[in-house]
């Protein structure tokens, strides 16, 4: 694995974030698939361990955390938190204690197992952006899954780049239409496609948002810029920004090939990227945009990683790629709410293991590995509107922890060790037996949505 010691290092400082108080304002997003209720009386401690809680302060060393009913009631070092009498106790020396992960890009791709595996594997709520709300039935038919947060079909023009996952929009009373059919449906967010011209991503975002809901976008062929003016709350890859940085020739020339024929994107977005300048006044001006309003980011660099001397890969895509991390990182730098999303499956990770690949890539790009956990945890959450619940380990939240049997601040790929997780003050399933393997690539053929 390339650059390991960046994988390693160590935040001390609390993280700071910009205040999640910001344009528009929406009520909570619910999850289409509440789980159950656990016995309101019954509770369990976890003693000894070291909790992170997720808003991004030192972590808390032999600390107590206590949940009764789905509720966390205490959580603090031990010498200040009671243990109640009866409750059950879970041994966390050597472990560490952090809020369920918030996956906020997810594809189901097909594999109704998927959602289950990632849940054993910490991920305890997730956001799918493009898919049919239906298409998750049979994954909940088979067993617990993480919290389920759908936009339904992404919403495109015509000739959409996925047919089948897609609702085509052709003028702007579609686009209202289509919104308002897909949050009656359940949506609980909606995402624009990279075919839409400006003008209708506006009149979504603002029907969304009239309706209570996020709007996020795929790009590419959009500038970033007048995206995020338009409205969107979120934009999803770091490709996204990507015409945004060069040149307007070269932005349209891109644009021009995109729209005659949608493959031209997987080779095209690398070339992109090759030529984009960290140093540019333009990247700059994005940058402090997106800060401004608030705008998420998701970078999703697993679906996108290539590295040079591998299989295949071509010096275009190791250089873009390459740029692809040095981006996101000066994003974070600037202010930018970069948030972790895993795409479901990527070339560099074995199934169900996409989304620790994504945080080990967010912290080789140059952020912390708090960083990270604050993106992945209480930043998610407000990215997902689920932040009166969700997010942090802290009493009135909702009791969805991760249990590791390593530490993520000295080394993120502890996120890999996982001892056990609940979900609504329920243990699920611990992963015994099913480790990450010892080398990460899968001959999956992949590609981002």
């Amino acid at each position: 694995m390339a650059a390991l010691a960046g994988l390693c290092a160590c935040a001390s400082a609390p993280v700071q974030w910009p205040s999640p108080e910001g344009p528009p304002k929406l009520p909570p997003a619910r999850e289409l698939n509440p789980p159950a209720r656990p016995d309101a009386a019954h509770s369990v401690a976890i003693v000894g361990a070291t909790l992170v809680d997720g808003r991004g302060g030192p972590p808390v060393r032999d600390a107590v955390v206590v949940v009764r009913g789905d509720r966390v009631v205490a959580a603090g070092a031990r010498a200040a938190t009671d243990v109640p009498a009866g409750a059950e106790l879970v041994r966390g020396a050597g472990l560490w204690v952090l809020p369920g992960l918030i996956d906020a890009h997810f594809h189901l791709g097909g594999d109704d197992g998927l959602p289950g595996l990632v849940l054993r594997r910490g991920v305890t709520s997730l956001r799918e952006p493009g898919n049919w709300i239906e298409a998750y039935d049979a994954a909940r038919r088979l067993g617990p899954v993480p919290r389920l947060f759908l936009t339904g079909p992404m919403l495109d023009a015509p000739a959409p780049a996925y047919p089948e996952s897609a609702m085509l929009v052709r003028d702007a009373a579609e686009a209202r239409w289509a919104v308002e059919q897909l949050v009656e449906r359940g949506a609980s967010g909606i995402k624009v496609y990279f075919r839409l011209p400006l003008g209708l991503v506006e009149a979504i975002a603002q029907t969304a948002h009239a309706r209570g809901v996020v709007a996020v976008g795929h790009l590419e062929t959009v500038d970033a810029a007048a995206a995020a003016r338009a409205g969107l709350d979120g934009i999803e890859h770091i490709t996204s920004l990507g015409t945004a940085l060069v040149p307007p020739r070269e932005a349209e020339r891109y644009r021009q090939s995109v729209i005659a024929e949608n493959e031209a994107r997987f080779p095209g977005r690398y070339e992109i990227f090759r030529g984009i300048s960290l140093e540019a006044p333009r990247t700059a001006q994005l940058l402090r945009l997106l800060a401004a309003r608030g705008t998420f980011v998701t970078p999703t660099l697993a679906i996108f990683e290539r590295r040079a001397g591998g299989q295949g890969v071509t010096e275009v895509e190791a250089r873009g790629f390459e740029t692809m991390m040095k981006l996101t990182a000066a994003a974070r730098r600037a202010g930018v709410r970069v948030v972790v999303g895993s795409h479901g499956a990527v070339p560099g990770a074995a199934r169900g293991w996409a989304y620790q690949r994504e945080m080990e890539l967010l912290v080789e790009s140059g952020l912390s590995p708090m960083e990270v956990l604050v993106a992945a945890t209480l930043e998610n959450a407000r990215y997902l509107r689920i932040d009166d619940r969700l997010g942090s380990v802290e009493p009135g939240k909702l009791a969805d922890l991760v249990l590791l049997e390593g530490d993520p601040l000295a080394d993120i790929r502890a996120m890999r060790r996982v001892n056990r997780v609940m979900l609504n003050g329920r243990w699920v399933a611990s992963p015994q037996g099913d480790r990450p393997p010892t080398s990460q690539s899968s001959s999956l053929v992949v590609r981002p949505r």
